[in-house]
């Protein structure tokens, strides 16, 4: 059943009314996802679910596994670790760690984020591998992004080294970013750390590649990539007034247009769409009919209060649903959810809000339960004389 608003309805419908549709941006980039991380709206896809070659944004999946394995005891940020021959020998970005090396957890990982370290990534891939291989270090990210929802990602090696068949999509990517962000946020401001001096070795390289740190812009994450086969790509991050955003670019033809691309991707997701508040939890929707309860009525609420993105510039046509199955069948449970808000703006992804009951509705006694069956009864009676009147022939005309 769809059925009316209370007058809340006027209030939803006048902090949209007068929103709009965003001007669609049309990035240069191969592959694109830009989300709405406050409100999960996701804000722009262009091929965001095809597996592509990532580089070095995909060591955003070993820091990840590497901050789960601190945080859950089988790795110390203090405990020094072992640079095998294989480490060592890997070319690009780097620690230039060689065989002789013992290496701090936390070095390492600024390594990583910082200095986008091919050596440092496999040791802490070797460290924490079930057979003591970054192959084997391989198949444990490919198991792990399964079970994180990351269908369309597969990995090879722990640093993002061309490989054939190590890939992962965009959607996948922001997805990552979102978990590191959620899930660490003790460990995430190293992925704002704008310089990383290891052991004096190579002040050149002691930069972060991510371009748009230090802009103003309120970025604050998260890791480059380059390969000839990718391109170059960003997974960022920025947060103006509260509300974050996330987004992955891959497939741009220089380290000027990834910068620019990039920046522009976060003025136009904070100056194109506004966050607006528009019912607090508890705020009564509209009433839903119960069947054999003590009430005739409960109301449908918001379980949380409810904020959406809106796109700010041109007018647009915005329509607001409520779903659910009529009648309600009693008992009811406050907070059981009994409908949907369903909200649609053109330009934007559907928006399905749960509605909960706003308090608990007993099953009638005897007379309840009596008076529903007779206004039943009657229903069928009247319906049924209807139908009979409609379908009796007309009496014949009297003979002249």
């Amino acid at each position: 059943m769809i059925a009316p608003f209370r007058p809340f309805a006027a209030l939803l419908i006048c902090a949209v009314a007068g929103s709009a549709q965003a001007q669609a941006f049309n990035t240069t980039a191969r592959a694109a996802y830009v989300l709405d991380e406050s409100t999960g709206t996701v804000l722009l896809a262009k091929d965001a679910d095809r597996p592509l070659p990532p580089a070095s944004m995909s060591k955003l999946m070993t820091v990840y596994m590497a901050f789960e394995a601190i945080a859950d005891g089988r790795l110390r940020i203090d405990e020094e670790l072992p640079v095998s021959a294989h480490a060592a020998s890997y070319d690009g970005s780097s620690m230039f760690l060689d065989t002789t090396d013992r290496v701090k957890v936390e070095d390492l990982l600024r390594g990583v984020i910082v200095l986008s370290g091919n050596d440092a990534s496999a040791v802490l891939a070797e460290a924490l591998s079930p057979d003591g291989t970054e192959a084997g270090f391989a198949r444990m990210m490919t198991d792990r992004a399964r079970q994180m929802g990351m269908m369309n990602s597969t990995f090879a090696n722990s640093n993002g080294w061309p490989a054939q068949g190590h890939e992962m999509s965009m959607r996948d990517l922001g997805t990552l970013a979102d978990h590191l962000i959620t899930d660490f946020p003790t460990f995430y401001p190293i992925f704002s750390e704008q310089e990383f001096l290891f052991d004096g070795r190579v002040p050149s390289n002691s930069q972060n590649r991510n371009p748009i740190l230090g802009l103003g812009i309120g970025a604050d994450g998260l890791k480059t990539g380059h390969t000839s086969e990718a391109g170059y790509g960003l997974v960022g991050s920025a947060k103006q007034d509260g509300r974050r955003i996330i987004f992955v670019l891959s497939g741009m033809d220089s380290t000027a247009e990834r910068r620019e691309e990039s920046e522009k991707v976060v003025n136009w997701a904070f100056r194109q769409f506004a966050q607006k508040d528009v019912a607090t939890k508890g705020t009564v929707i509209t009433d839903a009919s119960v069947w054999m309860g003590e009430a005739n009525q409960v109301g449908l609420t918001v379980a949380d209060d409810l904020s959406l993105l809106i796109p700010v510039m041109q007018q647009d046509n915005l329509t607001a649903d409520v779903v659910y199955d009529s009648p309600v069948r009693a008992p009811i449970a406050a907070g059981e959810q009994l409908g949907e808000l369903v909200i649609n703006l053109e330009g934007m992804p559907e928006k399905r809000i749960p509605l909960v009951a706003d308090r608990d509705v007993a099953l009638g006694g005897f007379m309840p339960r009596m008076k529903t069956a007779a206004n039943v009864l009657m229903g069928k009676i009247t319906d049924a004389a209807a139908n009979d009147a409609v379908s009796e022939p007309d009496a014949p005309a009297d003979p002249a």
